[in-house]
């Protein structure tokens, strides 16, 4: 019996059962919850076979299909790279024109199907992670401007020095390949695409002062630097027109914590000028690679839980078409409610603590929960995201099924003799990583706990800088 967080008055969830209906797609949305994108890391990496590289496979289908069946009104894939050079890590599904073939479209087309019969829409993310690609996928990868990250490991990562983008290689790199994968979703069958503009990647590259040193159009004032939103949207609509009633949303930055990180007025600005696009929803969450720790917090807003409230609150306003969901921090149905009744959110996107539960939205809808699983590892991102990637491809290994549940197979992380087992294979693991390190290596393998590991382990050798 998986152990919730303790919930002292109870409240009505009615609330969020209400339907949402996207302005522009004119799609509607069965219920107020989001499953927002969680890298799966599961796929097969490897740069000289373009037949494997970046291909999702069952595990993906199944548990998409189970986050659908779990009852979330949008189900949002993890990280889809539409580049092979430019990973947020070997693992990630990738959507390219070098890659393209029958078995991919194949694959992709069955995660549609499975997600989309149960009701939810199914949405892919986009992304170019920039200059936060791993050196051991691209030592010199691409950014908006050449600078570089001042940290150069955040736990397993190693990131080398990015290149600055020609006004050119901004068409040709980063829109025709937008534009592309959200045209390939489309042909297969997803609901819509959510361009990743959000933790540091390359759209967020653009945004931030921080990175965006650049003189010509996609440089200097908010305007500009949200300029590439704006020509990937206009240019995805040429492809996929707005009566297809395909989606496109985006996730953004409320704010960056690092010196000359984007500011929340900032935000404020660049939500104003992408909201008259036409874009169908917004997804707030905040922080970069450089500061992910999200110490920030107002004590008013660690009672409302969610951790980006306070700086979502002067952007929601600013918004006056795009359904916005806040992601990050949301555990009980009080504040859930409570956030939807301020107006400081549309939607409540989930992201952890829909890896113990995928059945949370369903579980909170009808009555049989007022808050998420116990979660052992708040304040440890490296611990949780070994942990939210293992619960995935362990309720991925598995089809779903009625009688099982959508639940079937994961390891309960709020039993403590489970905890302390999972902690010591992690432990091992994360010290074997390091000593490949320590030789010139790259290992990323999902934690082998509950799990026969050998289709999820990534290898390769560490290029020098």
């Amino acid at each position: 019996m998986v152990k919730r967080i303790l919930v002292q008055d109870h409240v009505d969830p009615t609330i969020l059962s209400d339907k949402l209906v996207f302005p522009t797609s004119k799609r509607i949305v069965r219920n107020r919850f989001l499953k927002s994108a969680l890298t799966e890391l599961c796929a097969p990496w490897n740069p000289s076979n373009p037949d494997i590289n970046g291909l999702p496979h069952d595990v993906h289908v199944n548990m998409y299909e189970k986050w659908s069946a779990g009852g979330a009104g949008v189900v949002v894939t993890g990280n889809i790279m539409v580049d092979q050079n430019h990973l947020e890590s070997p693992g990630n599904t990738m959507i390219a024109k070098e890659l393209d073939s029958p078995i991919r479209r194949e694959i992709f087309s069955k995660i549609a199907s499975k997600a989309k019969k149960h009701g939810a829409l199914i949405i892919g993310q986009l992304g170019n992670a920039g200059r936060q690609t791993q050196r051991v996928v691209n030592p010199h990868p691409y950014s908006s401007s050449d600078v570089p990250l001042k940290i150069k490991n955040v736990g397993i990562r190693g990131f080398g020095t990015p290149k600055a983008l020609t006004s050119e290689q901004v068409q040709t790199e980063i829109i025709d390949e937008f534009v592309f994968a959200a045209k390939f979703l489309f042909d297969v069958g997803f609901d819509g695409v959510q361009l990743h503009g959000a933790h540091g990647y390359m759209i967020a590259q653009f945004l931030s002062r921080t990175t965006n040193k650049r003189t010509d159009k996609y440089g200097g004032s908010s305007k500009n630097r949200a300029r590439i939103i704006v020509d990937i949207y206009n240019a995805i609509r040429k492809e996929i027109p707005v009566e297809t009633g395909f989606v496109v949303g985006i996730k953004l930055n409320s704010v960056e914590f690092q010196e000359e990180g984007l500011t929340n007025n900032e935000a404020v600005e660049i939500a104003q000028k992408i909201d008259n696009i036409g874009l169908d929803f917004i997804e707030l969450p905040g922080g970069t690679y450089e500061d992910f720790k999200f110490k920030h917090r107002r004590e008013t807003t660690v009672k409302r839980e969610a951790f980006f409230l306070e700086f979502a609150d002067k952007i929601k306003p600013a918004i006056k078409n795009a359904i916005v969901y806040v992601t990050g921090g949301f555990r009980t149905v009080p504040a859930m409610v409570q956030a939807i009744k301020e107006n400081a959110t549309d939607g409540i996107g989930l992201g952890r603590p829909i890896t113990q539960d995928f059945d949370l939205p369903y579980q909170i809808i009808n009555g049989l929960t007022q808050s998420a699983a116990e979660w052992p590892f708040a304040d440890d991102y490296n611990s949780a995201l070994f942990a939210c990637t293992l619960q995935m491809c362990q309720a991925g290994l598995t089809e779903y099924s009625p009688e099982k549940g959508v639940n079937y197979g994961i390891m309960d992380l709020t039993d403590k003799r489970t905890l302390m087992e999972y902690q010591q294979v992690q432990n091992e693991i994360v010290h074997l990583i390091a000593k490949k390190a320590e030789e010139g290596k790259f290992l990323l393998s999902i934690i082998p706990y509950q799990l026969n590991q050998k289709q999820f382990i990534c290898e390769g050798t560490i290029p020098e800088i």
